[in-house]
């Protein structure tokens, strides 16, 4: 969407297959792999920093933070985005599927920013200028099982579960947890509350 509006456009994930999805869509896009607490990009980089899903798993989300401010030049908003209390998400149960072939993961979890007031405390404790935390609906729609599972078996901890159990394995036990959200016509459909902060980059950078 950022690309069609004439963006120039660069990602940064840990797992290749989502990359692959990205270069698709975007082939002129810069895509790297890469850790989020240490971003391979310039100081001052970017206009607009997001984090889909992102900043929660990391090992000190603070630090990720930190990050994403020092490649932000002055001014930048810095999107953060993340999954809703878990009672919200219907997605919760391709989660608990993937928990199921995995073994007890180090907290923090997916959800572990979800909770009132922790989002905005992170941001402020990075050095950035943090604005009101909203909430939206935020679907899942997949025409068929086919596309469900290139995605849902896509994401890292998906990766992790299958390096861990077995790719057959994997797939078998997200189709069981999913099945409640199968759709007459075949695809799944999955409700979801996601909350997303927008913070501002400080005027004046200084590195850390």
């Amino acid at each position: 969407m950022a690309a069609k509006q004439g963006a120039r456009v660069s990602g940064l994930d840990t797992t290749e297959p989502l990359l692959e999805i990205a270069r698709e869509r975007v082939p002129h896009g810069d895509f790297r792999a890469g850790d989020m607490e240490e971003l391979p990009f310039s100081n001052q980089t970017f206009d607009m920093i997001t984090g889909f899903n992102s900043f929660q798993f990391a090992a000190s989300p603070v630090n990720a933070l930190q990050e994403a401010r020092r490649v932000s030049r002055p001014g930048a908003s810095v999107i953060v985005g993340l999954w809703g209390k878990r009672e919200d998400v219907e997605a919760a149960a391709y989660i608990a599927a993937l928990g199921s072939v995995l073994p007890p993961p180090p907290p923090p979890g997916p959800f572990a920013l979800s909770a009132d007031g922790v989002l905005e405390t992170l941001v402020a404790q990075a050095g950035l200028i943090a604005g009101n935390v909203e909430e939206i609906d935020c679907a899942w729609n997949y025409p068929d099982e086919k596309t469900a599972l290139r995605g849902l078996l896509s994401a890292g901890p998906a990766i992790r579960a299958i390096q861990h159990a077995g790719e057959e394995t994997v797939r078998d036990a997200v189709l069981k947890g999913i099945a409640p959200f199968k759709t007459p016509s075949g695809g799944y459909q999955f409700r979801n509350k996601a909350r997303f902060l927008v913070a501002r980059a400080q005027r004046k950078w200084q590195s850390r």
